[in-house]
């Protein structure tokens, strides 16, 4: 199997179909949360929308970039959360971000070694393939908050 197309299934893992590594992926989690739950508070924690909308943000931004070959999102918007403030504002971010996460997986996997090992927009970000697998890896860091944060919630709802 090429790289690219492993890179891609390893992304695909952990935003759409995966159980691999976390028993657990973004689809999975996020569609039975209610958009309540969504913007539940815990303490200084992110919620889940906000958490939510951070990774789509990353993941929509860099397949943007892929596509336009202009990178154009800012770390200071990254958590720039708009209202969720209904079911349907819930269920339209959650669906960005399954739609933005297999564009992304999509245009990985047609990618050659050569644009793999590329530099990817300034050579202090380092290469394509490094940026890819940190996408990844950012995205299973932040599974695993939501995943954390959706116990929490069903835990005070227990209590």
């Amino acid at each position: 199997m090429e790289n690219s197309t492993q890179l891609a299934n390893r992304f695909r893992e952990v935003l759409l179909n995966g159980k691999w590594i976390a028993n657990t992926n973004y689809k999975q989690q996020l569609t039975d949360i209610t958009w309540e739950q969504a913007i539940h508070k815990i303490g200084s924690l992110n919620t889940i929308a906000a958490l939510t909308f951070h990774v789509n943000y990353y993941i929509a931004g860099v397949a943007d970039f892929f596509e336009k070959g202009s990178l154009t999102i800012s770390d200071k918007h990254s958590f720039d959360l708009p209202p969720i403030q209904s079911k349907e504002d819930w269920e339209n971010l959650v669906n960005e971000l399954i739609v933005n996460s297999e564009r992304f997986a999509k245009q990985v996997e047609v990618m050659s070694a050569e644009q793999l090992d590329a530099t990817f927009v300034h050579e202090k970000y380092g290469t394509y393939q490094r940026n890819i697998e940190g996408m990844t890896e950012h995205s299973y860091y932040h599974l695993g908050q939501i995943t954390l944060i959706k116990k929490m919630i069903t835990q005070d709802k227990e209590n």
